[in-house]
């Protein structure tokens, strides 16, 4: 079976979860920074180097106040170097949405974690939005798509994990997803712009 055809059986899958008995059982965004003890700075960092790089997404966010139909929760944990990169934006660009959202520690949620699997594995962040009856309209996550692409191209190639090469192939997929990120915030825009597109498809 083709990955793409996977990641669609995947994603349908995921649509049919319901995550109404996990509303309010996580924490408020701010409590989860508070409560940091390894990168807190970094995770700080990136979120006070957020800027909107167009007014016409600002207001788009911004215009989704009159939705009171929508609740995010965010599957997370503070060692994780892509939730210390890529959540700070994604809780910029909900701020103005008023969207209820909670962040969900990983470990904590390990059931939920395990309905929201990327190529089989546990992969963090999810951004998981739903109705309020908790039927899921749509996920993102853990990375953007262009960033993404160096895992999935990886997972591809070396499908077997007890390889003895595995180890050191991962540490270069990695190294190079680092390269697609960059060094400064410009795939802070790429987040934003596919946050967008998901929330403009329900």
């Amino acid at each position: 079976m083709e990955m793409d055809e996977r990641k669609k059986i995947l994603e349908e899958k995921q649509m049919a979860v319901n995550v109404a008995h996990k509303f309010r059982t996580g924490i408020k965004p701010q409590a989860f920074v508070e409560g940091m003890n390894k990168n807190k700075e970094a995770f700080e960092n990136w979120s006070q180097a957020f800027a909107w790089s167009s007014e016409e997404d600002q207001s788009f966010f911004a215009s989704l106040q009159h939705r009171d139909d929508l609740r995010c929760l965010i599957l997370a944990a503070e060692w994780c170097g892509d939730v210390v990169r890529n959540v700070p934006v994604v809780l910029k660009a909900l701020e103005p949405t008023m969207i209820p959202t909670e962040i969900m520690i990983m470990e904590d949620h390990l059931d939920l974690m395990d309905e929201f699997l990327t190529m089989g594995g546990r992969a963090i962040p999810v951004v998981i939005f739903a109705d309020t009856g908790g039927h899921v309209l749509g996920t993102w996550g853990p990375r953007p798509k262009h960033v993404q692409e160096v895992m999935i191209a990886f997972k591809q190639q070396n499908p077997d994990r007890n390889a003895p090469d595995y180890d050191e192939k991962i540490k270069v997929a990695r190294e190079q997803m680092l390269q697609q990120y960059g060094d400064g915030t410009c795939y802070q825009a790429v987040i934003v712009t596919e946050l967008r597109e998901l929330l403009s498809s329900f």
